[in-house]
């Protein structure tokens, strides 16, 4: 991928843009696994903040600016989701378009997100929480060992086991739910590819997610309806009619994979960059800013690098013109640091309010299941606080290499349990 002729123009004459021509390439994982793409956002918003680039000989807009991104992904008559959502869609349409609840505009849109919005409203989802509690607690009891702990690869386990729960899957399913839906946003991470291109990788995993849904669905289909989210979906009318098993079975992979590759990502971001720090004690000596905390966590993560949408009509952005046809990315990350919206951007600042981050988007896509990621989030470091102190990391970690979700799949850390344990805050 190249950076726009205007863009490449103003990085070589710019004296405060460190790139050279043809230097940024936003779609590269590499970007995210071993470099800085918040140095490529930041250069991007002040030089070129609505800019030209092309993929695979697929053009495409950049959007890296909090005003425009929110312009943006609030307008679905002008900016449609139905033709792929994701850069590895780019070019080549996506068939869950009009189907699957994210590739799918209002009104059908709307259709299909209400009864799901409902069920994971803030009552039926606190009706859960002492079971989301017990998840957490679980999972943090290896750190009080004293030993090493990987968080990252715990807090994989974390969205697994709540979505697990939410949509009756079973527990000996989650291991490889979970190596499946990381395999589909990062293909190219070395874990996957073993010798195969990314095609190759995507197609695989997909088609397994696919199956096994397909066979989830069948079976719950004749069984007697539960309160489960699957048999949601299976009770669910969309244009008078109910969901097909094709169309159940797509929007089952759509809000597994919703969850389980985002919200791991969260508290490992955070603490990457806090522990060792006194901003971490300051959170966890402060009861009363778990929720400021947890909500500056989600901006400052933002595990979905990016969403796609594709122009309906002609519409000028920032003064760059967009065609009808065009794709067009909106990077969430840079939109999170963006200095024209947040002060001092770059400090994790636990008190920081207002927060209108967009790490769980904005508009009709906003994310269904933000409330229970909010709740989860929450009673995971209401617990961590309660019972451990000295975290510190115990060797480097690892990133993801994804352009899709960046985060990580290492971080080995240690922790001290506390002498007397506080009660936990939520």
């Amino acid at each position: 991928m190249t950076v726009s002729d205007d863009y490449q123009a103003t990085a070589v004459v710019g004296g405060g843009c460190p790139y050279q021509r043809g230097g940024a390439d936003l779609a590269d994982p590499a970007l995210y696994s071993g470099q800085d793409p918040h140095a490529v956002w930041t250069a991007l918003r002040q030089h070129d903040p609505v800019s030209r680039h092309v993929l695979d000989g697929t053009p495409y807009w950049s959007v890296t600016r909090y005003a425009d991104a929110d312009a943006v992904l609030r307008n679905h008559a002008t900016f449609t989701s139905e033709q792929g959502t994701l850069l590895y869609l780019l070019g080549r349409g996506d068939p869950a378009g009009g189907h699957q609840m994210a590739a799918t505009d209002p009104p059908r849109h709307t259709a299909l997100r209400e009864p799901l919005q409902r069920a994971l409203a803030v009552k039926p989802t606190l009706a859960r929480r002492e079971q989301i509690r017990q998840v957490v607690v679980d999972l943090l009891a290896p750190l009080a060992d004293g030993g090493e702990y990987d968080l990252a690869a715990a807090m994989t386990r974390l969205p697994m086991a709540v979505a697990g729960v939410l949509m009756g899957l079973p527990t000996a399913d989650w291991p490889r739910l979970i190596e499946l839906t990381t395999a589909s946003v990062a293909p190219e991470d070395p874990r996957f590819h073993q010798g195969r291109d990314q095609r190759a990788v995507l197609n695989a995993s997909h088609r397994e997610l696919f199956a096994y849904f397909h066979d989830v669905v069948r079976h719950r289909r004749a069984a007697e309806p539960g309160d489960d989210l699957v048999s949601l979906l299976l009770g669910m009318e969309l244009d008078g009619r109910r969901l097909t098993v094709g169309e159940v079975t797509s929007n089952c992979y759509s809000l597994l994979l919703g969850a389980n590759v985002t919200t791991a990502q969260v508290p490992v971001s955070a603490l990457a960059e806090l522990m060792g720090t006194p901003a971490l004690d300051d959170w966890a000596d402060h009861p009363e800013l778990l929720q400021s905390g947890v909500d500056e966590a989600l901006r400052w993560a933002t595990p979905t690098t990016h969403f796609v949408r594709y122009a309906t009509t002609d519409v000028l952005l920032r003064g760059r013109r967009i065609e009808a046809g065009d794709a067009v990315a909106v990077w969430l990350g840079s939109a999170n640091r963006d200095e024209e919206t947040f002060k001092d951007p770059f400090t994790f600042d636990v008190r920081r309010r207002p927060n209108k981050h967009l790490a769980f988007g904005i508009g009709p896509h906003y994310c269904v299941g933000h409330t229970v990621a909010k709740v989860t989030l929450r009673l995971l470091f209401a617990e961590l606080f309660s019972r451990f102190t000295d975290l510190a990391p115990s060797g480097p970690g690892e990133r993801l290499h994804s352009n899709t979700i960046y985060g990580w799949t290492s971080m080995p850390i240690t922790a001290k349990l506390r002498s007397h344990r506080r009660p936990a805050a939520y």
